[in-house]
């Protein structure tokens, strides 16, 4: 029998402002391709450097206000974090920019979304967690929401395995994160979960940064005769990596991995608005639906339950 009622768990005031958190997080991201959009065709900036300038900056910035705390309580903890900053870092970000290389990007913007789903199952999966109906059913109906936003422009879906491959392991690493810093979360703070995870992302991208064969364009950041550059990594370093990744792993500590993943359903409903309004690029009738459908679909996985027998 189904039923609509409240999320089960911590005091109204706590949940709502970890709903609000994830929504200003997702806002944010959804902002942000506007900046790395300046800083890699106007600048010419690699995938490679924006990646690692952004977060070892954001690194160490969080290492002035946690410099007490260096490692982690032991070394299993340690191998976490390193899988933290593999999977949240340099495989998520390095693996989807290189999928634009090799397919579409409306099939690389659909397929990232899908992490929401592997989160479902993986914690299905691991803690043998029995799966939500409404869960399923509104992650299905966001899912689709998002197909539509992101196909709203005429671009249609065709395969193309190596870049829609890449594009899926992004949005499996994600998951992987969420899961393992789940077991983190209730013993470490989230500047400390948040700086360890930038620095091993960060050292796990330094490799490929190092074989680039372009040039790097490093100083442009602090060319004043362009501040637009320096104006943009720093919206991507304090508001973007260290505020929203500090922001992310408190909402997922009150609504856990499912609920605040969800939330990324919501990502290509703000960068469409931001394009129309930065951008000047038309909505279609299409978008207008796929927006219905992503926030219809997140009402239905907080509210819908399934009352046991």
């Amino acid at each position: 029998m189904l039923k609509f009622g409240r999320s089960s768990g911590g005091n109204a005031y706590t949940l709502m402002l970890a709903h609000l958190g994830a929504l200003l997080v997702v806002i944010a991201w959804g902002c942000s391709f506007l900046s790395t959009k300046v800083l890699m065709i106007d600048g010419g900036f690699t995938p490679i450097e924006m990646y690692v300038y952004r977060f070892a900056l954001a690194y160490l910035i969080l290492l002035v206000f946690t410099f007490k705390k260096i490692m982690a309580n032991s070394w299993r903890d340690e191998l976490l974090f390193l899988v933290c900053g593999l999977c949240a870092g340099s495989l998520y970000f390095i693996t989807e920019n290189y999928a634009l290389i090799h397919t579409s990007t409306g099939n690389v913007s659909l397929l990232a979304s899908i992490s929401p789903i592997f989160t479902t199952v993986l914690v299905s999966v691991i803690f043998k967690a029995r799966l939500n109906p409404g869960v399923i059913i509104g992650s299905t109906v966001a899912f689709i929401g998002v197909g539509c936003v992101i196909f709203s422009h005429g671009e249609g879906f065709v395969i193309k395995p190596k870049g829609d491959l890449l594009a899926l392991s992004a949005a499996l690493s994600w998951a992987i994160y969420t899961l393992v810093v789940k077991r983190l979360i209730p013993f470490y703070n989230s500047f400390f979960i948040t700086r360890k995870l930038f620095f091993y992302g960060v050292l796990t991208a330094l490799p490929l940064l190092f074989a680039q064969d372009e040039p790097y364009h490093l100083a442009l950041l602090f060319d004043l005769s362009n501040i637009q550059y320096a104006a943009n990594i720093l919206f991507l370093v304090l508001i973007c990596s260290i505020g929203a990744y500090l922001v992310w792993n408190e909402a997922m500590k009150a609504l856990g991995p499912v609920t605040s993943n969800n939330y990324l359903y919501l990502q290509p409903i703000v960068t469409m608005i931001a394009a129309y309004l930065l951008l000047d690029e038309r909505i279609y009738p299409l978008g207008y639906l796929g927006c219905l459908l992503v926030i219809g679909g997140l009402v239905i996985s907080d509210k819908l339950k399934w009352k046991s027998k």
